[in-house]
């Protein structure tokens, strides 16, 4: 299971995993990633339906003013973002505490794996964080590294402020910065070097590879006429990129599936789902979006066996 990047379209993923449980079909699946917005989904999903309440808590029921804090001035005058997300740190450090670590540590014991995506800006590259191996170790700051790898893969770059992450390379302690996962790249499973089927010797027989992958993006375009402005205009590109590579990305999953004959399944919030979002954490856009993620779910979703840009249609238009 692969959830991807969207900001607070996230909250379809979380619908969407919500109604799967109602089906009593859900699957416990043996590796689950998550970047930015995923990653802060990808922790419960990986421990099952006995945290859905916690992914309904989080994507219905905060807002922007409950989750950071503006201070635009503060980026004017040489400042690293445009907010402080000092209350989403707070929010993540009540949900994941010792406990929720042992659970995620008796889970990678069983042989599962839990990976979050950031980006580290000192090195320009992914970064790939094994967090059942972290839960595991016991360390004394297990629990700040935990919440820090989360924190970091959600901080969008210029808009959060980045995660500064201690690290001890060849015996010297060293600092580094890490941001949004989805700077780098926006959904994942494994490196294209790495065929699914090097797996096959953990197995007693050769396993059937399933992938999943939630989408929290809009693909299809959308039309717009953006302000004749410096602003408008870089905020409308940026936007435009990063569905460029959204696409991108989920393209490569399906290579990759193609290649190790894996199974490939995709979610994609609706073309038809018109609500649109004022802010960034928008409390009433998210709980419409969780609504038909669930809804789809709990009818059995239709997921899609390719990427649009293979299909060569929008599946869903519907």
């Amino acid at each position: 299971m692969a959830i991807s990047s969207g900001g607070d379209e996230g909250a379809f993923a979380a619908g969407l995993l919500v109604g799967w449980t109602q089906t009593g079909r859900r699957p416990r699946f043996e590796v689950v990633t998550g970047v930015s917005a995923g990653a802060l989904i990808a922790p419960f999903a990986f421990l099952g339906p006995t945290y859905d309440r916690q992914l309904v808590a989080m994507w219905t029921r905060y807002s922007t003013r409950d989750l950071i804090i503006k201070k635009p001035l503060t980026a004017m005058f040489g400042g690293s973002a445009l907010a402080d997300t000092g209350p989403l740190a707070d929010l993540i450090a009540h949900y994941v505490d010792r406990p929720f670590l042992d659970n995620t540590a008796a889970e990678y014991r069983k042989g599962r794996i839990l990976l979050i995506g950031t980006t580290n800006l000192d090195a320009q590259r992914p970064v790939v964080w094994n967090m059942t191996q972290i839960a595991a170790s016991r360390h004394p700051q297990a629990v700040t590294l935990f919440r820090q790898v989360i924190l970091a893969s959600a901080s969008i770059p210029g808009i959060f402020p980045p995660v500064h992450i201690r690290v001890e390379a060849g015996g010297e302690p060293h600092e580094e910065m890490h941001v949004d996962g989805g700077t780098t790249q926006k959904v994942f499973i494994a490196p294209l070097q790495l065929r699914l089927h090097m797996l096959d010797p953990l197995y007693s027989a050769p396993p059937q590879f399933r992938i999943f992958v939630i989408n929290n993006t809009r693909m299809t375009p959308e039309w717009e006429a953006p302000k004749d402005d410096s602003r408008a205009i870089a905020e409308r590109s940026l936007r435009t990129l990063s569905k460029s590579q959204g696409a991108g990305d989920l393209i490569r999953l399906y290579l990759l599936a193609k290649r190790d004959g894996a199974e490939f399944n995709l979610a994609l919030i609706p073309s038809n789902f018109r609500a649109t979002s004022h802010e960034p954490f928008d409390r009433q856009y998210m709980r419409a979006l969780f609504d038909v993620g669930f809804v789809q779910a709990r009818a059995g979703y239709p997921w899609l066996p390719a990427p649009p840009e293979i299909m060569g249609t929008d599946p869903t238009a519907r």
